[in-house]
């Protein structure tokens, strides 16, 4: 079974829409697909791919009020399946560890019944995402060509990245210890491009850093460009490619583009898929190409040693750093593609009105955090 996690940096990137048409794609070629909506907390597959909302989703498994069968639905397209996620609970990126791993325990059983296992993530780079998307060394991640878009998929790339570095090192190990020094100085270590970071490393642990490259180089993301207007926009795609080459030391995979198209709105309107409401037009042909690249590839994993249900959360400590570093990663990446030439004048301007808006957001969201974390350590002074 080939699992195929599909993110954005970013909302409203079209994620859901590719998710759901390229499952009754791969159904129609005669492949047995699963597609999860785990985009929990604002869950909308189901409308894209023209269920009614059930009353059995995530949300009830993870509550313990439905097993994980129950969850499991046939759709009206042929070889499609569907589990539904649940906007009555919070967001996928509050689960519990044990939640996570119980989910991809669950999921790995399905080995045996699907031939693939699409997981629409929600958006973002909270580390549950991070997690499910590093289920697969093939996950897809989606942008648009506005800076905004090309810049948060990248973003979520270099979270993947370092994501991986932490499940990799172990805690005791010189690595570990390295970069868990190098974060006490955030400013420094996101201007740390992961090549030069990596010979760092390698100075104070080559055993452990030798097993970081491996898997970096087992790990093949594709990219899919949405929502362009234009055959130039296409470009786009090369930059985040360039940039992931040279600042993360990964070959990210293109799997195609897709052109903006207002029948995917009456589609939505229709509840029906695009390929189902009109399998001749451009953006039904484009994911027919994308899914025919995809049963044309071979399907890949890490290395048995590879555990992510291992992986280490600090959930509350994670949380705080996350709000708090989010926008000089943002920063790190304008400076990364002004310093290249990549960003014009006035891609640049536009960017910086952008994250002018992002900050006064993520400084409320820290404060919430911060918030949560003395009502958590009163509690644990109770107990």
């Amino acid at each position: 079974m080939q699992i195929i996690p599909v993110a954005s940096g970013k909302g409203g990137v079209g994620k859901s829409l590719l998710s759901a048409n390229l499952a009754v794609a791969l159904g129609q070629a005669g492949k047995k697909v699963l597609l999860a909506d785990l985009d929990l907390g604002a869950s909308n597959l189901h409308l894209v791919i023209g269920q009614n909302a059930s009353k059995k989703g995530l949300g009830t498994f993870l509550t313990g009020q439905s097993s994980f069968k129950e969850l499991i639905s046939p759709t009206d397209y042929e070889n499609v399946w569907f589990i539904a996620g649940d906007s009555e609970i919070p967001g996928l990126t509050s689960i519990k560890a044990s939640q996570k791993n119980d989910l991809i325990h669950n999921f790995s059983k399905m080995e045996e019944d699907f031939d693939y296992l699409i997981l629409d993530l929600g958006a973002g780079t909270h580390l549950t995402i991070l997690d499910m998307f590093l289920l697969s060394p093939q996950g897809i991640i989606v942008t648009a060509p506005t800076v905004t878009a090309i810049l948060n998929g990248y973003l979520f790339l270099k979270n993947v990245v370092f994501r991986m570095m932490y499940n990799t090192f172990k805690k005791t190990s010189p690595a570990y210890k390295y970069l868990e020094n190098l974060k006490k100085d955030t400013d420094s270590l996101q201007k740390l491009y992961i090549p030069k970071l990596l010979e760092l490393l390698d100075q104070q642990d080559p055993a452990s850093t030798a097993l970081f490259r491996r898997r970096l180089k087992e790990f093949h993301p594709r990219l899919v460009l949405n929502m362009i207007d234009d055959p130039k926009d296409a470009d786009r795609a090369q930059r985040i490619r360039r940039s992931c080459r040279q600042y993360l030391d990964l070959d990210l995979e293109h799997l195609g583009v897709v052109y903006r198209d207002t029948l995917q709105d009456r589609a939505l309107a229709s509840r029906l898929p695009v390929i189902v409401y009109k399998p001749q037009s451009v953006i039904a042909q484009a994911i027919y190409r994308v899914a025919e690249k995809i049963i044309q590839s071979e399907t890949l994993v890490f290395d048995e040693d590879y555990d992510i249900t291992e992986a280490s959360d600090n959930s509350f400590e994670m949380a705080q750093e996350e709000a708090a570093d989010d926008f000089a990663q943002k920063m790190a990446y304008i400076e990364e593609l002004a310093g290249t030439g990549a960003l014009t004048p006035g891609e640049l301007a536009e960017t910086l009105k952008q994250q002018q808006y992002e900050i006064d957001t993520l400084k409320k969201e820290n404060t919430l955090l911060k918030k949560k974390l003395l009502e958590a350590a009163g509690q644990g002074f109770k107990v």
